[in-house]
């Protein structure tokens, strides 16, 4: 035991834990996965208020089909932040447009429309987070997400 911390060692890696009234861990197949209804975009949700008791931050996964495109829309008292895992895709940002890629990083300010396009024929996938949670999500057209 450190202090109000534990070190616990799961499938060989040392993980250390908060203890609190919420859960530490939990099982990837306890996670919550949603799959679009405009397209076959896959999310899983890392971090929410719901799974952790937090507004401090917001955290998911992301995976694009080749085809698959988000609806363009912006946060409002966030930043959101995008970590490329696998495959490439396209990051529209207000009016600009950028190439993203494996190990890429990009930041989509508080308020700046943003949206992404795989083109590719692999997948293009990502972590996002978002800090701190937005306090409202606002769809450029508002039938479209």
């Amino acid at each position: 035991m450190l202090g109000s911390n534990c070190l616990q060692t799961i499938a060989g890696s040392v993980v250390l834990l908060y203890l609190s009234n919420m859960p530490s861990v939990i099982a990837f197949e306890q996670l919550p996965k949603i799959r679009s209804t405009r397209d076959g975009r896959n999310r899983v949700d890392l971090v929410t208020e719901e799974l952790f008791g937090t507004t401090d931050l917001k955290a998911d996964h992301i995976t694009y089909h080749p085809g698959d495109t988000s609806a363009a829309h912006y946060h409002v008292g966030a930043k959101h932040f995008f970590f490329v895992d696998a495959g490439t895709g396209i990051l529209h940002l207000d009016d600009r447009v950028f190439e993203l890629s494996k190990g890429d990083v990009a930041l989509a300010d508080d308020g700046e429309v943003h949206w992404f396009e795989n083109r590719g024929t692999g997948d293009f996938s990502f972590y996002e987070l978002w800090v701190p949670m937005p306090a409202e999500t606002v769809w450029v057209v508002e039938d479209d997400q």
